[in-house]
């Protein structure tokens, strides 16, 4: 059982609440990290696996996002003990946001994460009876299309052309290797065609294709569409074993599925020149070590997936509108501020000769210590 004071830094957690419901069985926690920058803003994901110490872990990982991309919201995540899938869903969600109601939304503002939908964050505006509970919400009542949009796989695919050009390698005719084909993987691998790439490597739960020549993308969508992530097994190019398409033969990797993906072993494994975290927490810190001494560039997750991130503050701002949110405005946005970053970050690795992660890392923290200084929640010298 994770202590949870024992999670406790400089840096956060400010607050850990813990909160369950005996007639629905709902279980679930809300971290908040860091609030120094502004109020808490991130995802609330539903797993029957979910615990606090992950939740903690992706806060913190929020605290730093919202700083890389400069956008003034602090970490925060929340998690539910569930399975998604349950017919008791609504009403272990409906639970929960009454069980938040003191701190949603004066102190944290739910979103989407794994497991939930657009159709949930309108159910918890629902029971919370405010429009500012949650953001993520279908277009027609007002949310921004983040799944019609693609706009964190957009944004990761804008972050890898940038990070291939910085570093002399082309994307067209670059070799992309995605792990994952959810709503991340499939909009990235979309992108990628879109600028020219070649996508050779794209896997589910069920197992990876791969296809040294390229695979279709769009036939990929299409039947994924038809037949969910089975679609592999389903395909006529090369079946591998879930994982496989991590140590394929291409330029640039993108693990966009889980976390803890690419260990100490794995990080021998991979070929590719360039590794692009389109997952939160896909490397551990020695697997980063191991990357960077064998040459291979690693985009960080809170750089090269914060597309999300960028389209939830212009969703923060859409709380209360009569107005749409302009989607132009948004992709346009994301694809500058993460190209940008990118660039930004790769740089002060080389300037320091320190890994990516540690160099975005150390941005990100200045800008927190910076507002934690201004307000006195740290001490004046």
């Amino acid at each position: 059982m994770t202590d949870a004071l024992s999670l406790v830094d400089e840096w956060g957690p400010e607050k850990i609440v813990v909160v369950s419901h005996r007639r629905t069985g709902m279980k679930g926690v809300l971290v908040i990290d860091n609030t120094a920058r502004g109020i808490g803003k991130g995802g609330t994901r539903m797993s029957p696996g979910v615990t606090v110490d992950e939740v903690s872990r992706l806060a913190r990982v929020m605290t730093w996002k919202w700083a890389a991309v400069d956008l003034f919201y602090g970490g925060a995540k929340a998690g539910i003990v569930a399975d998604p899938a349950s017919r008791d869903k609504e009403a272990v969600l409906r639970a929960f946001a009454r069980a938040l109601s003191n701190e949603v939304p004066r102190e944290y503002v739910m979103g989407l994460d794994m497991g939930l939908t657009e159709i949930d964050a309108a159910i918890i505006q629902d029971e919370l009876g405010d429009r500012g509970a949650a953001v993520g919400t279908p277009e027609h009542l007002g949310g921004v299309a983040y799944d019609k949009l693609g706009i964190t796989g957009y944004g990761v695919a804008e972050a890898a052309d940038a990070a291939a050009q910085h570093l002399g390698l082309p994307l067209s005719g670059a070799r992309v290797a995605l792990q994952g084909f959810g709503a991340v993987g499939s909009a990235a691998a979309r992108r990628f065609a879109e600028l020219g790439a070649t996508v050779v490597a794209v896997s589910t739960a069920h197992g990876a294709l791969h296809d040294p020549s390229g695979l279709d993308v769009d036939a990929l969508l299409a039947a994924r569409d038809e037949h969910g992530d089975r679609f592999v097994t389903r395909h006529s190019a090369t079946t591998l074993a879930p994982g496989a398409e991590l140590a394929v033969d291409c330029d640039i990797l993108v693990p966009a599925a889980l976390q803890d993906v690419i260990t100490r072993t794995t990080a021998h494994e991979v070929k590719a020149k360039i590794l692009v975290e389109g997952a939160n927490l896909p490397t551990s810190t020695e697997a980063q070590g191991i990357l960077a001494e064998r040459g291979v560039a690693v985009l960080p997750d809170f750089v090269a997936n914060a597309g999300g991130v960028v389209a939830a503050a212009f969703a923060m701002d859409a709380r209360y509108s009569g107005f749409r949110p302009d989607t132009a405005g948004i992709v346009e946005t994301v694809s500058t501020r993460l190209r940008a970053n990118a660039v930004t970050v790769l740089d002060e690795a080389r300037r320091q000769d320190i890994t990516p992660h540690t160099a975005g890392r150390r941005l990100a923290e200045e800008r927190v210590r910076t507002a934690m200084h201004s307000k006195g929640r740290i001490p004046r010298d």
